[in-house]
């Protein structure tokens, strides 16, 4: 109604202001010298707090380990673009500096040996010759789900006690982060180490605090904050401040890359760096999946979704553009060959499960798949080896891909090179870097054209239809569009960005 709308609309000004009414108050109750003196107390603060920090290492933890690369990835063993990136910047780093030790920190328990093998059947790439496996006893504390209740601050220092614990442990001389944790770089820099970071999505972004100003609910705005003024005020302080304290914990890297262009201007925006980052696409299997044929197998129709079951991802969405595409057929069913086409097609969700968590989310979709009656087209394929997705891309007519502001999205671009068409989310990493909006169709087919972008679900669902009704000749040309578009993202590439971003922050001896 308008007396809570009038409420929202305060509650969003007041968050607006109140940084700023803040300091104004502080002006003019105390006066700008004593300003100038809190912001000297507290700059001399931190300097003896790291000055403090750093005898803290010394006294307990082992000398810097110099010539070694740690490599801060405690979901190391997991299946996703992350871990491909980890293993591709390690792998690059060994081929260019041989004699470096490779140390790889993570809790899932998983001796070296275990942890290259489960990459080698995950990513079937080559990998790191031999790597040091620091375990982490307390990575549990980086799991959300302990954290019901301010999330976002409850995990940073559930990720600042994990850092110390892996410092103590082990000092490298280059402390290279690439799951995007950092409240452990002010830690590192503390300990004696370089620091490097690979962020592939901002922990908070600008898009964070206009979903939150917009009373929108998301898996990250609960209902009840969305819908109440006071709550949404409170919840905007909280991640202004927040951004400030992640703003200067990603200032104490060295260097810093970006994962796509929407990454490094968010990221630009919050660490308090000097230097931008640079953008490095993450590696993605562009030469296995490119020998595999265009031709499709029409007799065998289906689209895939490769995507790990987190809720971003948002599988429900796909569901529900496929069973909106399927009831449109029926009710069109024996009139006409596109009716017939999506009628006969399957919809094949590929993901990784991390935890029980995702494993209840896979139960949910199933539940929900079943509620909107295409239960006996949809198929889930969970932890599947590296070679089973490979076989079912292969076949696959089209990719669906549906998280909002998704940083990059590696699933798009293996689809691409496997000469699946894509039908992608009209956001971020995807629209920015990956499918040029110019060379995308909305809706129609064009020569030019590598994919489709969408936002809703009639957007979803018509994209479905008009792929699943093209015509074999049409479908090549639009699959050979998006092949030779996805060859700017080989590992091969990867390597050499990655290195060149890399170097700069070297020790010099290194």
């Amino acid at each position: 109604d308008a007396a809570s709308q009038l409420e929202t609309q305060i509650a969003m000004l007041l968050s607006l202001l109140a940084p700023t009414l803040v300091v104004a108050l502080y002006l003019f109750v105390f006066g700008l010298e004593s300003l100038f003196f809190a912001l000297a107390c507290l700059l001399a603060s931190l300097t003896v707090g790291g000055v403090l920090l750093r005898y803290w290492f010394n006294a307990k933890a082992p000398p810097v380990a110099k010539g070694t690369v740690g490599f801060f990835h405690p979901n190391a063993g997991g299946g996703g673009g992350g871990e491909r990136v980890l293993w591709c910047a390690a792998a690059a780093i060994q081929e260019a500096y041989p004699t470096r030790q490779i140390v790889i920190y993570t809790g899932d328990g998983l001796s070296s040996e275990d942890l290259l093998a489960s990459a080698r059947r995950t990513f079937s790439m080559p990998l790191p010759k031999r790597i040091q496996v620091v375990h982490l006893r307390r990575a549990a504390l980086l799991e959300p789900s302990q954290y019901p209740r301010w999330t976002l601050a409850r995990q940073a220092m559930g990720s600042m006690r994990v850092a110390v614990d892996a410092l103590r442990l082990l000092r490298p001389e280059v402390f290279l982060d690439t799951a995007g944790w950092a409240f452990a770089y002010p830690l590192a820099r503390a300990a004696g180490c370089r620091v490097v970071s690979y962020t592939h999505y901002p922990t908070v972004s600008a898009d964070m605090l206009v979903q939150v100003r917009s009373g929108a609910a998301r898996y990250n705005n609960r209902q009840e904050v969305a819908q109440n003024g006071l709550l949404t005020a409170v919840k905007l302080v909280y991640y202004y401040c927040f951004a400030t304290a992640y703003g200067a914990a990603g200032g104490c890297a060295n260097a810093v890359m970006a994962n796509s262009s929407w990454t490094a201007d968010h990221v630009s925006q919050l660490f308090w760096a000097w230097r931008l980052p640079a953008v490095v696409h993450p590696p993605c299997d562009t030469a296995q999946l490119a020998q595999l044929p265009l031709q499709r197998k029409l007799k065998r129709l289906y689209f895939v979704s490769l995507a790990q079951f987190r809720p971003e991802k948002d599988h429900s969405l796909q569901l529900r553009a496929f069973a909106r595409a399927r009831k449109i057929a029926r009710a069109y069913s024996g009139k006409s060959m596109t009716s017939a086409a999506v009628l006969s097609a399957r919809l094949k969700l590929i993901g990784g499960c991390r935890n029980a968590e995702d494993e209840a989310r896979v139960a949910g979709l199933r539940r929900e798949a079943a509620s909107l009656d295409i239960a006996d087209f949809v198929d889930f394929h969970v932890n599947a080896p590296w070679d089973e997705v490979k076989l079912l891309l292969g076949e696959a007519v089209g990719g669906l891909h549906t998280m909002v502001d998704e940083h990059f999205g590696i699933g798009i671009v293996q689809y691409m090179a496997a000469g699946v068409v894509p039908i992608v989310n009209n956001s971020a990493g995807p629209r920015m870097d990956i499918l040029d909006s110019k060379d995308c169709t909305e809706g129609f087919y064009a020569p030019r054209s590598c994919g489709y972008l969408c936002s809703t679900e009639k957007e979803y669902s018509d994209a479905i239809t008009e792929v699943a009704a093209l015509e074999d000749s049409l479908r090549t040309c639009l699959a050979a569009a998006a092949r030779a578009s996805s060859a700017r993202f080989s590992d091969h590439a990867f390597k050499a960005a990655f290195l060149d971003a890399l170097r700069p922050a070297l020790p010099r001896s290194f």
